[in-house]
């Protein structure tokens, strides 16, 4: 039986730079599974790499061809951006684990799809302070920084990752990895992953 291992966390807790960590490691043994989304790309991202880059018109086309697994809607300051995964062939337990960047929201979709058997959660976090001071850093590199969008969203994912909401979701102590120093941490969940892909 293959895994989906689901990493999360509030926004600048440092996903994207374990996930790279963690794909480059020949011991890991994960293949990547990219979302798609309707915002605008960032500065050095790259379409199907970062995420595949989709239209409001493909989202719905894959609605209506029942292919969508869970979709989130955030209301930026921008607009509705969607964040969303496809059954499109990326998920193929046969062939081995997966790992995706994903949200606690879509997190307990994928659950509720594939089962919490075959889904586990990888949950980042460090202090609110750190938080902000590297969101800022990554906005401040931007060709055209949206602080506002910023704030919008560090004030969304407080409420998104309220404690209660981590309970509901069953994410344990031993799920929680806390991103004080980016190798170490890394080292952390491959432990973790490899735990579970030993005791299959």
């Amino acid at each position: 039986m293959g895994y989906l291992f689901v990493l999360m966390g509030k926004s600048a807790t440092g996903k994207d730079s374990l996930y790279d960590l963690l794909m480059k490691d020949p011991e890991v043994r994960l293949k990547k599974i990219v979302e798609y989304t309707t915002r605008p790309i960032r500065t050095g991202e790259v379409d199907g790499v970062d995420y595949h880059f989709a239209t409001e018109e493909m989202l719905e086309a894959f609605r209506a061809e029942g292919k969508v697994i869970e979709c989130r809607c955030y209301p930026s300051a921008y607009g509705p951006w969607y964040y969303f995964n496809v059954d499109d062939g990326q998920f193929d337990f046969s062939a081995g684990d997966y790992i995706v960047i994903s949200t606690l929201e879509a997190y307990e979709h994928f659950v509720a799809y594939f089962g919490n058997e075959r889904v586990k959660p990888l949950y980042v976090e460090i202090s609110d302070r750190e938080r902000l001071h590297r969101a800022v850093a990554r906005e401040d590199a931007e060709e055209h920084p949206k602080y506002d969008e910023l704030c919008r969203r560090f004030l969304a994912d407080s409420a998104d990752y309220a404690e209660e909401n981590l309970l509901r979701a069953g994410i344990t102590p031993d799920q929680r990895f806390y991103n004080g120093d980016l190798q170490i941490c890394a080292e952390s969940i491959k432990r973790a992953v490899n735990n579970y892909q030993i005791n299959l």
